[in-house]
């Protein structure tokens, strides 16, 4: 397994490095820095003030080679402040991007930990349910009204959630955040509620098919032979038959917990990653974009060798050499 270890980290290396080297082309190399400058002071900025941003903000160095200093280029800046964590500063309003990062981080995970958490037995006991009573109509009901839930967009359940349950029926707020225990609770339920009924539909259709899936195996004919019950039958031999691909479909979604949820933060007024995101992109903060992409990106990486080594903890038969 050390072997194995040694070799994905090399692996995640060189997909960092291939990030980075993807953010310089698409941020750099396709841009302008007068173009980026203009952007963020705005196009009636006088050239002396677009002069002395690009020059503050390091876009004047040659971008790829300088025979007279070889480390001073955009590249060789770009590659050393990412490896380095030493994110600079925004575009925008040139606040530094890891204070950005710190102070976002917790509204995010406020938000998407109890979307994850709740997320993860309600899609597994529905897809229980639904696989349980397969080729019923309870079954034809429980994946048509999951493709229903996927086809609609996540708008049309915000702004329903907005209207009726924080306008109408005035339970929640329509919007805002505020870190205090005794009320935190208060503006969360809102979007959570929100996040969990959008993310059910896509779930249930992907958790029934592998329990159904797995109910076809030879394990189960067995188990119904020695007189298990159905429930017995899919809590626990089904249930645990099927985890490796419950692990590889959740894993991969915790990146997501740091990075934010875009469209629930931004709608609902919560100060996360996900809003702080948003904001860059409708104010041309590439300095923050380049960030955020690259965080995601080691988190990715991450998640994937964490679901890997998973692999050898629910399922004994599954060696990594």
């Amino acid at each position: 397994m050390s072997a194995w270890l040694v070799r994905r980290l090399l692996w995640g290396a060189a997909t960092v490095f291939g990030v980075l080297g993807f953010l310089f082309l698409l941020f750099f190399a396709t841009a302008e820095p007068e173009d980026i400058a203009r952007r963020a002071l705005g196009e009636k900025a006088p050239p002396e003030a677009v002069a002395q941003w690009i020059t503050s903000h390091g876009y004047d160095r040659p971008r790829v080679w300088n025979p007279a200093a070889p480390t001073d280029t955009m590249l060789f800046e770009h590659f050393r402040r990412m490896l380095a964590f030493d994110f600079g500063r925004s575009d925008a309003d040139d606040v530094p991007i890891a204070q950005r990062l710190r102070e976002g981080v917790g509204a995010s995970l406020s938000l998407t930990v109890p979307l994850f958490l709740l997320g993860i037995p309600l899609a597994l006991g529905a897809s229980l349910f639904v696989a349980f009573f397969r080729e019923t109509y309870i079954d034809r009901a429980g994946v048509v009204l999951a493709v229903v839930v996927m086809s609609v967009s996540i708008l049309i359940y915000i702004l329903a959630g907005q209207y009726l349950i924080g306008v109408l029926l005035r339970w929640f707020p329509i919007s805002g955040f505020d870190a205090d225990p005794a009320v935190l609770a208060r503006f969360l339920a809102l979007p959570v509620g929100v996040g969990l009924l959008h993310g059910l539909g896509s779930d249930l259709r992907f958790y029934r098919t592998v329990f159904v899936e797995e109910t076809s195996r030879d394990y189960v004919r067995t188990a119904f032979a020695k007189g298990a019950g159905e429930g017995r039958v899919m809590a626990r031999h089904v249930l645990p038959n099927a985890m490796l691909p419950i692990l590889t479909h959740e894993v991969v979604r915790i990146p997501g917990l740091f990075t934010g949820a875009l469209l629930l933060e931004s709608f609902f007024g919560i100060p996360g990653l996900g809003s702080m995101t948003v904001d860059a992109i409708d104010a041309n903060d590439f300095a923050t974009l380049r960030v955020m992409v690259y965080v995601g990106a080691l988190l990715f990486i991450a998640a994937q060798i964490v679901t890997d080594v998973a692999y050898t903890v629910v399922d004994p038969r599954v060696r990594l050499t």
